[in-house]
């Protein structure tokens, strides 16, 4: 059984932290019902969904893939490089200790969770605005023990490093290759965003799926050209606040 940890959607959801977007006006109650849509998705492809209750006080809250990132052996709890996004992570912990051993990011690094892509046991880290080398130090410490290596990589015009590159499957990736130097990932195969969808890189596979934004018909096309089965969602509204498909849920599986 793949669980899926998502929340609701926060009531100060229009005071979210906007760092590489113009900031627009945000309709709570359509961000409302498009997580809602994302969240019956993930049911239907077979996800057991644990939905926590919003928190008033934490606006990018819903957001809950930048508070860990999860493992086979175990999950890591990130220290969120905004400061209002630190007290995400204690309601984190708490659903994930009953299901995985967790071990913990800690001063003086800072780390989102959507920074970092597994691959394997290759881990990548985006070295951006949010996640900073002590995080690259500390996740090598934590996890040597468990065959991992951890690399840095730098971004360019993007909030995170899942925003310009994602795992489609073991094999394939998704990548915007203006934002991120897709040397790095050269023993994959690599799909790319069209170039009048840059931030269309960033996806979710569950199962035989692939959770992707309705808002990029062109890059959708080359997928689905290459036999993917592609569960379009719409998240405009949580677009509007830097968010994607990937960063609205904590997959154990």
């Amino acid at each position: 059984m793949v669980i899926a940890i998502t929340r609701q959607v926060s009531p100060r959801f229009a005071e979210c932290e906007i760092t590489h977007i113009e900031r627009r006006p945000l309709d709570l109650n359509t961000a409302r019902a498009q997580h809602s849509a994302y969240v019956n998705t993930l049911k239907q492809l077979g996800c057991q969904v644990i939905e926590l209750p919003a928190e008033a006080d934490t606006p990018d809250s819903v957001f809950v893939e930048d508070t860990a990132f999860v493992l086979p052996e175990l999950a890591v709890i990130t220290r969120p490089g905004a400061d209002s996004r630190r007290p995400e992570t204690e309601s984190i912990i708490q659903a994930l200790s009953p299901h995985i051993d967790l071990v913990h990011v800690c001063e003086p690094a800072t780390l989102d969770g959507g920074d970092v892509l597994v691959l394997g046991k290759s881990i990548y880290v985006g070295l951006s605005t949010r996640s900073n080398p002590a995080a690259i130090d500390q996740l090598t410490d934590l996890l040597q023990g468990y065959g991992y290596t951890v690399s840095g990589v730098k971004t360019d015009g993007c909030l995170h490093l899942k925003s310009a590159v994602t795992r489609v499957d073991e094999k394939t990736l998704l990548i915007n290759p203006n934002w991120v130097d897709a040397n790095h990932f050269a023993a994959f195969d690599r799909v790319e965003v069209d170039p009048s969808e840059p931030f269309a890189a960033n996806c979710l596979p569950v199962g035989d799926s692939i959770i992707f934004p309705l808002a990029f018909p062109r890059t959708r096309a080359k997928l689905e050209a290459r036999g993917y089965q592609v569960a379009a969602v719409d998240v405009s509204e949580l677009a509007k606040a830097e968010g994607a498909v990937t960063c609205c849920s904590l997959i154990i599986s």
